[in-house]
């Protein structure tokens, strides 16, 4: 089961394939941590309901990046990214020759 900060990074990949009523109570429930109870009194429903609705889209929401892995492929990326800048590092120390280069590359990869 993922956790509230990693569910809520899915709604900010996701979010946009939820229905508009889906993704206001997802952000009222991850975002703003407002109870069942509170969201359902908001929108004028039982808590049972809001609660099966955060469920369905949590499903949901996992199903997605499951089949499209956007978070998983942008920390893959972060990851070697930091990885590449650490080995610049230790090259720009060890060779001077290159240093025009090697800022060069991590204009680079800051872009990325």
């Amino acid at each position: 089961m993922l956790d509230r900060i990693e569910l809520s990074i899915l709604l900010d990949y996701y979010g946009e394939l939820l229905t508009e009523k889906q993704r206001a109570i997802m952000n009222l429930y991850y975002n703003d941590d407002l109870s069942l109870s509170e969201i359902a009194e908001i929108n004028n429903t039982s808590r049972q309901a809001i609660y099966d609705l955060i469920k369905r889209c949590y499903n949901q929401l996992e199903n997605y990046e499951g089949k499209l892995a956007l978070m998983k492929n942008d920390l893959e990326i972060a990851n070697k990214k930091k990885d590449i800048m650490l080995l610049l590092n230790e090259l720009e120390n060890k060779n001077t020759d290159c240093k025009e280069t090697i800022l060069q590359i991590k204009n680079i990869l800051n872009d990325i």
